[in-house]
C-alpha cells in the first residue's frame, strides 16, 4: 500500500480499558504503519522501554527515538493515561509533528474492566483526566480539534466508524483490516494480561463482563466514577459523528 498520503506519526491515546489494543490490532493489520505499543506506558510502569532495537529510559530519550523512527516511514502508537506524560505535554514540537488521536469509552464500563485485572486500581489510574488534559493541550498548541472515537461505536458501527476515522485524517480505508486472527502479539508481550480479551478475538466485539463489579455501588469505585465522568463526557462530546 501507498504511503505517501500518510501522517508520518499517528497517535492513539486511551484511557485504559477502552478497546484501544483491538485498534491497534486493525492498525496492524493495514500494514501501512510501523508499530509501538504503549511506549510511553510501558516507560512509566517498568523504568525503561525498547524502540527499534534501541532502549530509553526517559520521556526525552523516548520522545527523540519516537522521532527517529518516524522519519523512516509512517509510524502509528497507541498508548494509555493511566499516567500523566509530562514530557509529552510540554513538547509543543512533538504535538504539532504527529497527528494526535483520541478513543473513549463510558467509565462505569472501563472501571469495571480494569478492576476485574487489578482490583488495587487508583483513582488517576482510570485516566480520563489526564486523556482530557492531553486532548485540550492538542487542542491548544495546534488550533485543531483532534479526532475522537467512542468505543462503542467501534463495536456497534466499526465499519463506519473506522471509514470516518479515515476520512477525518485522510487515511486509505482499508475494509479488509476490521477483521484479523486470533492470538496475541509480541508488542504487547509486556502487559499479556490486560490483552486477553483482544487476542481471542475476531474483529470489534462486544464482551459480557456478567461478572464485574457494579460501580456505582461500590464504596471506593462510585468515587472514581463520579471524578472521570466529566472528563469522559467532554471527550465524547468531541466523538466522531456526534
Amino acid at each position: 500500500m501507498s504511503q505517501a498520503h500518510l501522517p508520518h506519526l499517528l497517535a492513539l491515546w486511551s484511557a485504559p480499558r477502552c478497546r484501544s489494543t483491538a485498534f491497534f490490532r486493525m492498525m496492524a493489520e493495514r500494514g501501512d504503519f510501523q508499530l509501538l505499543h504503549e511506549p510511553f506506558s510501558y516507560l512509566a510502569e517498568f523504568g525503561s522501554v525498547e524502540v527499534a532495537g534501541e532502549r530509553v529510559d526517559s520521556e526525552s530519550g523516548l520522545l527523540a527515538a519516537v522521532r527517529r523512527r518516524a522519519a523512516e516511514r509512517p509510524l502509528f502508537f497507541k498508548d494509555t493515561t493511566d499516567e500523566r506524560y509530562p514530557g509529552v505535554l510540554a513538547d509543543t514540537a512533538f504535538l504539532r509533528e504527529a497527528r494526535h488521536t483520541f478513543i473513549v469509552r463510558d467509565p462505569e464500563e472501563t472501571i469495571a474492566s480494569y478492576y476485574a485485572v487489578n482490583p488495587a486500581v487508583k483513582m488517576h489510574q482510570i485516566g480520563f483526566e489526564a486523556q482530557y488534559e492531553l486532548f485540550r493541550r492538542v487542542w491548544e498548541v495546534t488550533g485543531e480539534r483532534p479526532v475522537v472515537v467512542e468505543a462503542a461505536d467501534l463495536v456497534a458501527a466499526p465499519e463506519r466508524t473506522v471509514r470516518a476515522y479515515c476520512e477525518a485524517l485522510s487515511l486509505p480505508y482499508v475494509a479488509e483490516a476490521l477483521s484479523w486472527s486470533e492470538g496475541s502479539r509480541s508488542e504487547w508481550a509486556p502487559s499479556e494480561k490486560w490483552h486477553r480479551d483482544v487476542s481471542s478475538s475476531r474483529g470489534f466485539e462486544a464482551r459480557s463482563g456478567g461478572d464485574r463489579v457494579e460501580v456505582r455501588g461500590h464504596p471506593v469505585l462510585a468515587s472514581y466514577l463520579e471524578h472521570h465522568l466529566p472528563f469522559y463526557r467532554e471527550l465524547s462530546r468531541h466523538r466522531l459523528g456526534a
